[in-house]
C-alpha cells in the first residue's frame, strides 16, 4: 500500500501544479496553428489530437488551423506541377491551387479530425470559404522593388468568426484549412495557416495562440547560440524580426499582431516534443517563446 501511495503521488503532484492554469483558462478560447512534424509523425499526430481533447474536456475552447506544405509538394509532384517559391511564398497557379484546396480539405483536415473524433464527437472541419469565415485578396509581394505576381496566394482582408463560434458554443472542436474565398473576383486563395490563425485568434479574442514548429523557439543569438528566448514583449520582437530566418517570420508576425490586437499570449513551441501543448499551458515552466503585449514584465517567465 505506501509503494502504491508513493508511485501516486508525483502525478497528482503535477494535477496540483496545473490548477491555477486550469482556472485561469477555464472557459478561454485557444487557438493552435498544427504545422511542421507533428504533421506527418505518426506518434506526434496522436498526441497533439490527445493534447486538444484534453484541452476541451479541462472547459477550454481549442480551435485549430492547419496548412499542410509537404502533403501540398507531395501531391503536386503526383500531378507533375512543380513547387516554385518566391519571397518565400509558394506559386499557386489556378491547377496547383485545385490540388491545393483538395489536399487541405480533403486530406489533411480530414485526417485531423478522424484523430480528434477517436476520443468523442468533437472535431467539425471547415475552411476559410465557410460561412465566409476567411475572405482574401490576391497577394502581390514586393521583391527587388517590384510587385510580383504569385498567383492564388490571398491576404486575409477580413474573419467572420460566427460559424466557429457557434461550434465553440456547442461544445465542438472546430478544424480550419487555410483557404479563402475572395470578395473581389469569387477566386479561392490559398493563405498562409500561421497568418490566418493569427487573424483568428485576434478575431475570437482568444487567451493565447500557440505556434507548433520544428525548432525549440526563438533563439537568442543564432546560429551563434542555441540559447531560447522565454519570454518577450511584443516591441522586443518588432527590433528582432529583420533579423530572423524566412519560415519563422511569418509565425512571429502572427504572434506580433495576435498580442498587437487583443490575444493575451502568443507562443511558438517545439511541435516535435510529445504533449509539448500540454506543457506549456499547464506547468510553471512551459516551454518554447512566449510573446506578451507592451506593457507587460519582459524578460525571463
Amino acid at each position: 500500500m505506501s509503494t502504491r501511495k508513493h508511485t501516486a503521488l508525483p502525478k497528482a503532484q503535477t494535477l496540483i501544479e496545473a490548477l491555477p492554469w486550469l482556472t485561469r483558462h477555464h472557459g478561454r478560447t485557444v487557438v493552435i496553428k498544427f504545422g511542421g512534424n507533428a504533421m506527418v509523425d505518426e506518434d506526434l499526430k496522436a498526441a497533439f489530437a490527445q493534447d486538444v481533447v484534453f484541452l476541451r474536456h479541462a472547459g477550454l475552447k481549442p480551435v485549430v488551423v492547419h496548412g499542410g506544405g509537404p502533403q501540398i509538394s507531395a501531391q503536386l509532384d503526383r500531378h507533375g506541377l512543380v513547387s516554385e517559391f518566391k519571397a518565400g511564398l509558394r506559386v499557386t497557379t489556378p491547377e496547383a491551387m485545385d490540388v491545393v484546396r483538395m489536399v487541405l480539405a480533403g486530406q489533411v483536415q480530414r485526417e485531423l479530425v478522424g484523430l480528434l473524433n477517436q476520443h468523442g464527437p468533437f472535431a467539425v472541419g471547415l475552411t476559410g470559404e465557410d460561412a465566409h469565415t476567411i475572405s482574401a485578396t490576391r497577394h502581390r509581394p514586393t521583391i527587388d522593388g517590384e510587385l510580383v505576381d504569385i498567383g492564388r496566394v490571398g491576404e486575409i482582408t477580413a474573419i467572420d468568426t460566427g460559424a466557429i463560434r457557434a461550434l465553440l458554443d456547442d461544445g465542438r472542436i472546430p478544424v480550419v484549412s487555410s483557404v479563402a474565398r475572395s470578395a473581389d473576383d469569387g477566386h479561392v486563395y490559398n493563405v498562409n495557416a500561421d497568418t490566418a490563425a493569427a487573424a483568428l485568434a485576434a478575431a475570437l479574442g482568444a487567451e493565447t495562440l500557440m505556434v507548433l514548429t520544428d525548432v525549440e523557439g526563438l533563439y537568442e543569438d543564432w546560429p551563434d547560440s542555441d540559447e531560447v528566448i522565454s519570454r518577450l514583449t511584443a516591441g522586443e520582437l518588432e527590433k528582432l524580426l529583420p533579423q530572423l530566418s524566412s519560415g519563422m517570420v511569418p509565425k512571429m508576425q502572427g504572434c506580433l499582431h495576435a498580442v498587437r490586437n487583443g490575444v493575451n499570449t502568443a507562443r511558438v513551441i517545439d511541435g516535435r516534443v510529445q504533449h509539448s501543448i500540454l506543457l506549456e499551458i499547464f506547468t510553471d515552466e512551459g516551454i518554447g517563446t512566449m510573446v506578451v503585449p507592451d506593457g507587460t514584465e519582459g524578460g525571463p517567465a
